[in-house]
């Protein structure tokens, strides 16, 4: 059964070799991350034969439908990682609040931050889901942790991954010196590395945004949009595919295995908010990985990692993926336009072509 490919224990160890100082608390949270989503993955994969299948009757601190998965993720995360004395504090987009590792447990030097189950909405629709983290290093090591303690750039994330469930489950994470790829091999029970050195192409012919929102879009999306749709014809001289899955997770691997843009802008659908996706707990974490494996990421005006939170529940706009058409973006909301009719939605190669 074992094979000459490197499980996640291994790849650690190596990797700790590399800092002959290193306590070895951060491998052994990352294992216990690993283990969580395990756990997950088996409890995702039951589907409706599961007892923690459809909806919860309780909303998140952001007022969204909660899954039953959702709640029974976050406790299998809390379970698997509290006990080691590896954590000051968790937070998680399903808590109000920090999560206080209990009395009975030493408390540690490092932060975590999760969405146990990001796109929950498409599991009753066998959608690949997954789960999604990142691990900050505590200000004050060994005391209980505070909200603002969490409010750190994500420059200063250690650690970055998710989990992806679909046909296969994959851990994917960064440790800042690349990105890295892990199939969990379902008999022996271990995540083995099978893509070492992910790294996204600089260009791409895909994107991926929710058409729907197109009238709420700032005029410098529009403008990107417009010029892929019309291909060839436009000063993009090439055609481009739309992808659009609902699920950050899915959407950041497909990225990462194969190049393309993704775009959740800010609009003026919701304009009291800056954008959709939770900062901490989905922009930034993604937002390590991508630029790990040579992408970018950004609002449409600044690179996420450099931007410091002011909530623990903050949302933003994101656009990440390959470099040039991300820089490409990032142009476009500096600069003046007017919607061209050459290159509208409704054109010839547009989603919604009229009819002949």
């Amino acid at each position: 059964m074992l094979s000459e490919r490197k499980t996640l224990t291994r790849f650690l160890i190596e990797e700790r070799g590399r800092h002959p100082a290193a306590s070895g608390d951060f491998n052994a949270l990352i294992l216990d991350l690993a283990l969580a989503c395990k756990a997950v993955a088996k409890r995702v994969a039951a589907g409706v034969l599961s007892d923690a299948s459809g909806a919860a009757n309780s909303t998140n601190v952001q007022g969204e439908q909660q899954q039953k998965l959702d709640i029974v993720s976050n406790a299998m995360f809390l379970k698997a990682t509290e006990w080691g004395g590896h954590l000051a504090g968790v937070v998680s987009e399903e808590m109000d609040a920090p999560y206080a590792i209990p009395e009975t447990h030493r408390r540690g030097k490092y932060l975590l931050v999760i969405d146990p189950l990001d796109g929950s909405s498409n599991i009753d629709v066998n959608v690949s889901v997954g789960s999604i983290f990142s691990i900050l290093r505590a200000p004050d090591p060994n005391q209980a942790a505070t909200p603002a303690d969490f409010l750190q750039p994500g420059t200063r994330q250690v650690c970055a991954g998710y989990a992806i469930y679909g046909p296969v489950t994959m851990l994917v994470l960064t440790v800042g010196t690349g990105v890295f790829g892990f199939t969990l091999e379902p008999v022996l029970g271990e995540f083995m590395l099978t893509h070492p050195n992910i790294t996204i192409p600089a260009q791409t012919q895909e994107f991926a945004i929710n058409a729907s929102n197109n009238r709420f879009w700032e005029p410098a999306v529009k403008r990107y949009v417009a010029e892929c749709l019309a291909g060839t014809t436009s000063v993009r001289g090439k055609d481009f595919n739309m992808r659009w899955i609902a699920s950050l997770v899915a959407e950041a691997h497909r990225i990462l295995m194969r190049g393309g843009v993704f775009l959740y802008p800010r609009d003026t659908k919701t304009p009291e908010r800056a954008g959709r996706l939770r900062l901490l707990y989905e922009a930034n974490p993604v937002a390590f990985l991508v630029e790990q494996a040579g992408g970018a990421a950004t609002t449409g005006r600044e690179r996420i990692l450099g931007i410091t939170p002011h909530d623990i529940h903050q949302r933003i706009g994101f656009v990440f993926g390959s470099r040039e058409e991300v820089a490409l973006i990032e142009r476009y909301h500096s600069e003046e336009y007017a919607p061209d009719t050459d290159y509208p939605l409704f054109g010839e190669r547009g989603l919604f072509r009229a009819s002949a």
